[in-house]
């Protein structure tokens, strides 16, 4: 999918790198939410099922966030449900999603949370390039909101590591 020309007018206090993150990032957390779409019907246990509701919520308000802040500055808002999305860092490929979508109960619990933590570290490096990219992520709500992105997708890592590595926890790696 490619989005329409980034065109910035002069004054503006964003960057072409900033609107193509924020397009970037409503591809990326479509594919969460689609993910997270798919634990209440394969069987995911209640702590992976309060993550994706988790998920649920803030990616849409993220997503609506995102969408608003595009409009305000007449750039193409993409749709995160497009079957053929940008492919940002850590998005899942089709054979990803399929064996995700394959699997059930503790294996779709072990599964999601490691597709899920590769799929956040990808928002993570999206973060840092938009970051090294010269004059983007400074406008005070551009920088405000990378970072909270960043943050949110490092403490949501930390949980889903610690969830696999609960020895408590349902879900569970297969032995060696």
């Amino acid at each position: 999918m490619s989005m329409a020309e980034i065109k910035i007018p002069p004054g503006a206090n964003y960057t072409a790198a900033d609107v193509r993150f924020m397009q970037g990032m409503i591809h990326h957390h479509g594919q969460a939410l689609k993910m997270a779409a798919m634990a209440p019907t394969h069987g995911a246990g209640p702590s992976v099922k309060l993550l994706c509701e988790k998920i649920n919520v803030s990616q849409k308000d993220e997503i609506a966030s995102m969408t608003t802040w595009l409009k305000e500055r007449n750039q193409a808002v993409p749709d995160p449900n497009d079957p053929h999305p940008m492919m940002m860092p850590g998005m899942l490929t089709d054979a990803q999603l399929a064996a995700l979508d394959q699997a059930r109960d503790t294996t779709f619990d072990r599964l999601f949370l490691t597709d899920m933590i590769q799929h956040h570290e990808g928002a993570i490096k999206m973060v840092k390039d938009l970051f090294a990219t010269p004059g983007a992520g400074q406008a005070s709500e551009m920088f405000r909101f990378a970072s909270d992105v960043d943050a949110d997708q490092r403490g949501e890592i930390a949980r889903m590591q610690a969830m696999l590595a609960s020895p408590t926890h349902s879900v569970t790696t297969p032995a060696q």
